[in-house]
Parts: C-alpha cells; structure tokens; sequence
C-alpha cells in the first residue's frame, strides 16, 4: 500500500495523468485512445493541458468521450464549474433552470485545483457524465443533455477555443 501512496506521490510532482486513471475510462470506452491535445492559455497565462480521449482514437459527436484536463495553475472549483456554466451559455444553451441545475451539480463536484491535478471529464455509453480528479471519481451528472452541453464547450464550433477544439480534434 505504501508503495502505491509513494508512486501516486511521483507522479502527482511529475505532471503525469495516473495510470490507473486509463482504466477507468477503458470502462466505459473501450479501445479508448487519444484522438489530439493541446493547451488552453488565457491572456498569455497557461490553464490546462487538454487530451480527448475515443475509441480508437476516433471522435464521433454523440459517441463515448473523456476530456482529460491538467491543470498548470491553481483555480478554485467554484470558478470552474461557473466558466463551465457560462461557456455552456456562449454555445448556446439557453435554458436557464437546466443551467441552474447543472451549475450546483458542478458546484458541488469540481474541486480546487492547483498545478499538476488532472481532472478527468466521461461520457458514457449511456449519456451520463462522470468527473474523476487524479483517477478517482469524485461524481456523476446524469443527465444526457448536460454532457452534450458540457463537452460542447471543448468540442461544439462554437466554442470560444477554436484553435483548441482543432487540436483535440486532431485537425492541426
């Protein structure tokens, strides 16, 4: 067990995603390869590193998905899950108590965050979202409509991270 703790310990200072982390979203994807990556910045600050993750390395809108996020700074949960909400807003999501709904969801499930923590985002097989944070799970949204609105923000055209989205997509 010690040993676990230790490698968890070096990886966590090394910036590298946890293994374990793979076969959590084997479960749920199978055959899941990356299909791109690249690095979300924001007025020259550098957010996160991002990896889309499909079977065989191939995305097909409404198909299983993770999204693998590792962070490059410290961001609290409560700003992430309220970008997420407005994000979800500039992609046109309209429904205002959906949104309510799904921003006290990610309220109470994103965690603070601080440089080298990957927090890992699954679509499911059958529509459900589930988060982990460094391989572990940390909650779910059930709710079909919430996981094509909140991967959207990453992989709909009208996300405000165009150049991103291509990469994830492996088109540049």
């Amino acid at each position: 067990m010690h040993k676990v703790v230790r490698m968890a310990a070096l990886l966590a200072i090394l910036h590298i995603t946890p293994v374990f982390a793979a076969g959590r979203i084997e479960a749920y994807i199978p055959e899941a390869k990356p299909v791109g990556a690249g690095r979300l910045s924001v007025f020259l600050m550098d957010v996160y590193d991002a990896t889309l993750i499909a079977r065989e390395g191939k995305w097909q809108p409404g198909e299983p998905l993770a999204l693998q996020l590792t962070y490059l700074r410290h961001l609290k949960g409560d700003k992430i899950a309220d970008r997420s909400a407005q994000e979800m807003r500039n992609i046109g999501i309209t429904d205002e108590v959906k949104l309510a709904a799904w921003h006290a969801q990610m309220r109470r499930i994103f965690p603070d965050v601080d440089e080298g923590v990957t927090l890992t985002g699954i679509l499911t097989p059958g529509g459900d979202s589930v988060f982990l944070r460094n391989g572990e799970e940390i909650g779910w949204i059930k709710d079909p409509d919430f996981g094509q609105a909140f991967f959207g923000i990453w992989l709909s055209e009208k996300t405000s991270a165009p150049d991103l989205r291509q990469k994830l997509l492996g088109e540049s």
